[in-house]
């Protein structure tokens, strides 16, 4: 462990660069790769519990730092540099900053900007979180919780038994962490007095485990990961609420199957009580359990159900006289209603005609909720704004007028929010807003390394679809575009329900900007949304419940009629790409309509949804031992034989969500077949790739794509 002074640098504000940002340049496919290629904003956003201050992580030349803005003066002040901040938590005072940097945590005071070490330990420490009266520190290390007294700086274990692939405490395992959390590690929730900590236990030992391979020593590492694949058993989990003066853990008997899923954990406002969001394994029904955090009864207070799925999401509120918010699908889209403490519906909060994405803002003494939503007509979808709505009365207005990619980060009690805000040819703004959202302040940033402006520009519209449907998609011309000549088209897209490609928002990551590249030599780009996509929804989505692939097939071959249509696009140079759901995707319209596209890159593919986790397959295709047709007819790897066209499958052998097994096993069936492909595997790296093996990745695709449309042009008819 290094020494804390060769990580820590106090220091004053630097003055601005003297010879200003740099002269845009050319968008090539080498200023793809380059840091910052796309722009760069501040990182890790989080308010002060009083709503006053605004901490960020940001780099404003002299490396990354952390920031404290003063939200009624719009100033903000570097206050330190810490080597790797992974996460920042305030004080309950807001006179103190919790940091995780380097596996270990410190202490920020803010008055006096002194950095105190909390520890120095071999293990990583996890999710610290305060208590309400800011004297405790709570936080996972080695799957177990522990407390620490910050006056004393004495730890106390809370928990004893954690132990990797067997017992968790205070943490979820990958499963949850994946599919129910949305990668977020939440394991523990301090109650609202401090006196407990509501915590999650899981027990895996039925679970089964999975190789991931590390082949690059001498002698092959193996790490195991616990995985359960679709049809097999889930962790055991439970609810226990730890008392902290006696030491006790009284487990919340939830009820259900021990398979189901204890997806949300919430304290009522009271702490005595905790409300739990239990989902039945076949996830059609969600229920919301309160319980007795002394006794551990529970009893059922309100819940959703579905034929299909019910979906999840983060946009329950307790209000402090128990009444409730909650969302749910019922008329199709999502909409935010209010409850009464014994669960009574009283009234939706949030207008019809707008699909809620998320809760950002909730201030119950002034009456006030603030959501980002979406029109569900036409391509509102593509779009987000920020709404304001009445708690108690039909009062609704939007605070992002703008068209384009608008989300708030909302501060508790003052009202004041983050407004960002892009579209799909303009970079990124973060502007700190005042509740009537006039600008108070701009955040920090730097534009891309070349002029947006000087390159091809997203056009967004609808193409005519299946059954008479208007599909979203949207269109990069290739640059110099000359309608005589016949040019290659790519096709990216992911599928799937709920999904979207078709936005109407910056994208200045390595994709975003490798399909701008391409566009910038000469090739066209399309992306159409399918009938199961967010923009038809929950009766779209429901489309491909028991059955993945032909809706999403349909949709790309809508696209492929409308490019065809177009005469300055070559019908025998399309290409199809898609990375994980997209890979699958891609995949299925290969196989199932050869010779449609000319080759097809396809990145972590599920190739056999047996292979993939129980949460969100079964979610979408049901229990395998209800629908093996159905996953049999969804699975890539069915049709493998009829592969024709040109294919690169890739993989990293790290990835520990779409498991290489699933290229391994199409590989093998491609070879029984006799069909020739390419492959690409990167050694250890995950589902996301990174570093030189991302660079290496989009090159070699170029290269591929490049390759097998390179024959002289048709002439134009």
């Amino acid at each position: 462990m290094r020494p804390l002074a060769l990580l820590l640098l106090l220091f004053l504000p630097r003055p601005a660069a003297a010879n200003g940002p740099a002269a845009p340049r050319e968008l090539t496919l080498d200023l793809v790769f380059e840091e910052g290629a796309g722009g760069r904003q501040p990182s890790d956003l989080a308010w002060s519990p009083d709503g006053t201050r605004l901490a960020y992580l940001w780099d404003d030349g002299g490396g990354e730092a952390l920031w404290v803005l003063d939200a009624a003066t719009g100033k903000a002040e570097a206050v330190l540099r810490l080597e790797e901040i992974d996460k920042l938590v305030w004080s309950p005072a807001g006179d103190a900053i919790a940091l995780l940097a380097v596996g270990d945590l410190s202490l920020l005071t803010l008055r006096d900007r002194a950095l105190v070490r909390l520890t120095t330990t071999a293990e990583k420490e996890e999710a610290p979180a305060f208590s309400p009266d800011g004297k405790r520190l709570a936080f996972v290390r080695d799957f177990d919780l522990q407390l620490l007294d910050l006056a004393t700086k004495k730890e106390r274990a809370l928990t004893a038994d954690g132990e990797e692939n067997q017992v968790l405490n205070g943490t979820t395992d990958w499963l949850y962490w994946e599919e129910i959390w949305n990668r977020d590690a939440t394991g523990f929730w301090w109650a609202p007095d401090g006196r407990r900590i509501a915590y999650y236990r899981f027990e895996e030992a039925a679970v089964k485990q999975y190789p991931l391979v590390d082949e690059l020593p001498k002698v092959p590492e193996v790490r195991w990961q616990k995985y359960p694949q679709a049809g097999e058993a889930n962790p055991q989990v439970k609810v226990g609420v730890l008392d902290l003066a006696t030491g006790t853990t009284t487990w919340l008997a939830t009820g259900g199957a021990p398979d189901d899923y204890l997806a949300r954990v919430h304290w009522a406002p009271d702490g005595e009580r905790v409300a739990v969001e239990h989902l039945n394994r076949d996830q059609t029904r969600l229920t919301l359990l309160l319980c007795g955090a002394a006794g551990g009864r529970c009893a059922p207070l309100h819940a959703q159900e579905r034929p299909t799925w019910v979906e999840l999401a983060k946009d329950f509120r307790f209000l402090p006289d128990g009444r409730f918010l909650w969302g749910s699908e019922r008329e199709g889209y999502r909409r935010l209603t209010l409850h009464a403490a014994d669960g009574r519906e009283l009234r939706a909060v949030t207008p019809p005609g707008w699909s809620v994405t998320s809760l950002d803002g909730l201030n119950a003494a002034r009456g006030v909720v603030v959501v980002t939503a979406f029109h569900t007509g036409g391509l509102g979808a593509a779009e987000r704004q920020v709404l304001r709505a009445g708690l108690e009365r039909d009062e609704v207005g939007s605070l992002t007028p703008r068209a384009g990619w608008n989300t708030a980060l909302a501060a508790p009690r003052t009202g004041y929010w983050v407004h960002t805000w892009s579209d799909a040819n303009t970079p990124q703004r973060l502007v700190l807003r005042r509740p009537d959202g006039s600008e108070a302040a701009v955040l920090p940033s730097a534009p891309p390394l070349f002029d947006p402006a000087a390159i091809s520009p997203w056009r967004l519209f609808t193409i005519p679809g299946p059954e008479g449907s208007q599909l979203p998609a949207r269109r990069l011309e290739p640059a110099g575009f000359d309608a005589r000549r016949r040019y290659p088209a790519l096709m990216y897209h992911y599928g799937g329900p709920g999904s979207q490609v078709v936005v109407n928002r910056w994208e200045g990551n390595v994709r975003g900007l490798w399909h701008r590249a391409m566009a910038q030599r000469g090739y066209a780009v399309l992306s159409v949304d399918n009938q199961a996509s967010l923009f038809f929804g929950r009766a779209g989505q429901d489309r491909l419940h028991r059955r993945l692939g032909e809706v999403e097939l349909a949709g790309q071959l809508a696209g492929v009629e409308y490019l065809k249509g177009l005469d300055w696009v070559d019908p025998a140079r399309l290409g199809l790409w898609g990375w994980s759901g997209g890979g699958a995707n891609t995949l299925y319209s290969l196989l199932n309509r050869p010779g449609v596209w000319r080759a097809g890159v396809a990145g972590a593919p599920p190739t056999d949804w047996h292979l993939y986790d129980t949460v969100w397959t079964e979610r979408y295709l049901d229990h395998p031992r209800d629908n093996e047709k159905g996953y049999e007819a969804s699975s890539p790897v069915t049709y493998a034989a009829q592969l024709t066209d040109h294919l690169l499958l890739v993989h990293g052998t790290g990835d520990d969500n779409v498991h290489p097994q699933n290229s391994t096993l199409l590989a093998q069936k491609l070879v029984e077949a006799g069909r020739p492909f390419e492959e690409a595997f990167y050694p250890n790296q995950k589902h996301a790739m990174t570093g030189a093996a991302q660079e290496h990745f989009f090159r070699r695709m170029t290269e591929f794509f490049d390759r097998h449309f390179e024959e002289p042009e048709a002439p134009s008819p």
